[in-house]
C-alpha cells in the first residue's frame, strides 16, 4: 500500500534546483508529480540507486516498480501499464533504454502509440568512468528513425524541473536523454518551458551556435569568449531534438548566414545532421559541427572526455570562426 506523502525530497527553491545533481531533481519532481497523479509510475532495471528512483519506493512502492536486469521486460511491462492507463516512466543508463530495447521500443510502444516515457541516464561522454561500452553515440540517431517519437534533452536542473510535468501530460513517446550528475545553470528563475520550441540564450549577428545536452553551456562560453574578438554568436538550446523547431533555427540563420551544431553525440544522425538536413532546403549555409566524429568512447571525467574529444568551449570558439570565414568565402 502506497505511503501518502507529498514532499518533493527536499528540493523546493530555484536556488536548491539549480545547485542539486540532475538525478536528485529528477526524483523530486518525479515524487510530486507521482503525488499529483496516482497514474504515474516508474519502472527501473537494477539500476534505481545509480538514478535515485529508488529514493521513491518508501513513498510509493506501489508505483516504484524494479524489474531486475530485464530491460526489454521493462519496456513491455510499461506498455503494458500504458494500455490500462498508467503513465508509466521506464528509466536505466541510456545504452540499456535504447540499444538494448530497440525492437520493443519499436513494436510495443511507437508502433501501438503507447503513452510511455523513456529515461536513458548519461548519454554519450556523461557515462565518464563506466567507459566506452556504456556511452551511447547513437541513440538519438536510432529513435529518429522510429516513427513517433519526441527526444529531449535537457540543458540543466531548472529546465528539467519544469520539462517533466509537461512531458508527463505529453501523450506518446518521449525519450528524456538525462545526464545524472550536476550541470551549470544556465536558466533563471523565471524560465518557461515549451516543449516543442528552442531556448535562444543570447542575440547575435555573425554566427548561430546550435547546441544540446552538456554542450550548451560550453556553447554559453564559447560566445563569451568570442564576443571579446568582436564576433556576435546567438546561442540555441536545442532541448528537443525531435520533432525540431526549424522556425527557430531557420530564422537565426537567415540573420547570421552560418552556424556550428554542438552535441554530447556522434555528429551523424544527430543534431548535426538534423540541422544540415533542415536547412538544405530551406536556408543553406555553412555548418562546422562539434561532437563525436564517428568513434567509440573513452573512459574518464566528463571534463578530460570534453577535451578529448574537442567539445570544450574554446573548440566551439573556433568552429564558429571557421564558420564565418567560410561565409565569407561563399558566393
Amino acid at each position: 500500500m502506497e505511503k501518502r506523502k507529498t514532499e518533493t525530497l527536499g528540493i523546493h527553491d530555484f536556488a536548491a534546483v539549480a545547485a542539486a545533481e540532475t538525478r536528485e531533481v529528477f526524483s523530486a519532481t518525479m515524487a510530486s508529480l507521482m503525488a499529483s497523479d496516482k497514474r504515474v509510475v516508474t519502472i527501473d532495471s537494477d539500476l534505481a540507486k545509480a538514478v535515485y528512483t529508488d529514493r521513491l519506493r518508501d513513498m510509493y512502492p506501489d508505483r516504484a516498480l524494479d524489474v531486475g536486469i530485464a530491460e526489454q521486460n521493462m519496456i513491455s511491462i510499461a506498455a503494458g501499464l500504458a494500455s490500462y492507463g498508467f503513465k508509466p516512466f521506464a528509466v536505466s543508463f541510456a545504452p540499456f533504454a535504447v540499444r538494448s530495447v530497440c525492437d520493443q521500443i519499436v513494436m510495443n510502444l511507437a508502433f501501438t502509440g503507447a503513452d510511455v516515457k523513456i529515461v536513458g541516464a548519461d548519454p554519450g561522454i556523461t557515462a565518464e568512468h563506466n567507459g566506452a561500452t556504456h556511452m551511447t553515440f547513437e541513440d538519438v540517431s536510432i529513435l529518429r528513425a522510429i516513427p513517433g517519437i519526441v527526444i529531449y534533452e535537457p540543458a540543466d536542473t531548472v529546465e528539467l524541473k519544469a520539462a517533466l510535468p509537461v512531458i508527463k501530460d505529453f501523450h506518446g513517446v518521449v525519450y528524456i536523454r538525462m545526464m545524472r550528475k550536476k550541470t551549470p545553470a544556465i536558466h533563471n528563475s523565471g524560465y518557461e518551458f515549451d516543449l516543442f520550441k528552442a531556448d535562444k540564450l543570447t542575440d547575435g549577428e555573425d554566427v548561430t551556435i546550435v547546441a544540446s545536452g552538456v554542450e550548451v553551456c560550453e556553447a554559453v562560453r564559447a560566445s563569451e569568449t568570442l564576443r571579446e574578438e568582436g564576433i556576435s554568436a546567438e546561442v540555441i538550446s536545442a532541448h528537443t531534438l525531435k520533432p525540431f523547431d526549424t522556425e527557430t533555427l531557420v530564422d537565426s540563420v537567415r540573420k547570421t548566414g552560418c552556424a556550428v551544431t554542438a552535441e554530447n553525440h556522434n555528429i551523424h544522425g544527430g543534431l548535426f545532421s538534423i540541422v544540415t538536413e533542415t536547412l538544405a532546403g530551406t536556408c543553406p549555409a555553412p555548418v562546422v559541427p562539434i561532437g563525436v566524429r564517428d568513434s567509440f568512447g573513452a573512459r574518464g571525467t566528463l571534463g578530460e572526455l570534453k577535451k578529448l574529444f574537442k567539445m570544450t568551449a574554446e573548440d566551439i570558439a573556433r568552429a564558429a570562426r571557421e564558420a564565418v570565414r567560410m561565409k565569407k568565402r561563399s558566393p
